[in-house]
């Protein structure tokens, strides 16, 4: 039985980092792909495969990928999506520059990407496609409003690709996790202080005592309800490797919660029970 492989975005670190280990030592053949070169070579010198792929560039895209197939003899048995960013502040404040260069991590290119794969595993007969969402991606937040439509509109895609695929031999899966451990906090603390005009803003006294307090300011001990990148990978393996894998995996407690709450509360109720939590 030949060795199964798999292409992760976003391996630097966190979710993709984790899932690139644990599946290798299931036996499967990973390319790890991130979009800076110093962190392919750190996973090159791990022992991982890893095409350099930046998701907002198209033909990084491309390359990236065909350097995969190059090396598998033209076929891939999974594409794990998991790159992404995040770019804190309110809706007022986003300069639609900075949204749509979001969205061009975090959607566009996972559907360039995911247009190019769905070919191969058409002709191979067989394929496993699986999308690392978020809580963020059936509820909302304060501040979070630019990675709350990126990830509400993935999640709207797959849904579609799911049931435009159902006759196939392809299975696509959306991952949902809650909080998870990883670098979020500081690449979007870089983004934040990038795009965000935050010191002429209407809500710039928020962002003082909240967003640029918890950026700037170490903070001691996690959050109670995190679980670490791990718990993402259990089910990313299940959707991987089950014969019927599900449609949805949701991770820690807060995701579970949040996807009760939207169903039994009336919007404006769960509008305060989010803007308190």
């Amino acid at each position: 039985m030949s060795q199964k492989t798999i292409l992760i975005t976003g391996c630097s670190s966190g979710i993709g980092l984790a899932a690139a280990r644990s599946l290798r030592a299931r036996g499967w053949r990973v390319f790890a792909s991130c979009r800076n070169p110093d962190d392919c070579n750190r996973l090159i010198a791990e022992g991982f495969d890893s095409p350099r792929i930046e998701l907002r560039d198209a033909e990084s895209i491309r390359s990236g990928l065909q350097e995969v197939l190059a090396a598998t003899g033209g076929k891939l048995d999974a594409l794990f999506n998991n790159g992404a960013r995040g770019m804190p502040g309110a809706i007022e404040d986003l300069p639609a520059a900075g949204l749509r260069d979001l969205m061009e991590s975090n959607v566009i290119g996972w559907h360039d990407l995911t247009r190019q794969v769905i070919p191969i595993m058409r002709a191979q007969g067989h394929g496993r496609i699986v999308q690392n969402s978020s809580v963020l991606g059936y509820v909302s937040m304060r501040y979070r409003g630019a990675y709350v439509a990126s990830k509400h509109a993935l999640e709207g895609l797959t849904d579609s690709m799911r049931i435009e695929l159902r006759d196939t031999p392809i299975h696509v899966s959306l991952i949902e996790p809650g909080p998870i451990t990883s670098d979020m906090r500081k690449n979007n603390a870089a983004q934040f202080f990038e795009w965000i005009d935050w010191e002429n803003s209407a809500f710039a006294e928020d962002y003082r005592n909240g967003l640029v307090k918890r950026f700037t300011e170490k903070q001691e001990g996690l959050d109670p309800f995190e679980l670490p990148a791990e718990a993402v990978c259990k089910k990313l393996i299940h959707a991987l490797e089950a014969n019927r894998p599900r449609a949805r995996y949701r991770i820690t407690k807060p995701a579970h919660i949040m996807n009760v709450l939207r169903r039994l509360l009336p919007t404006s109720l769960l509008d305060w029970v989010i803007a308190k939590a």
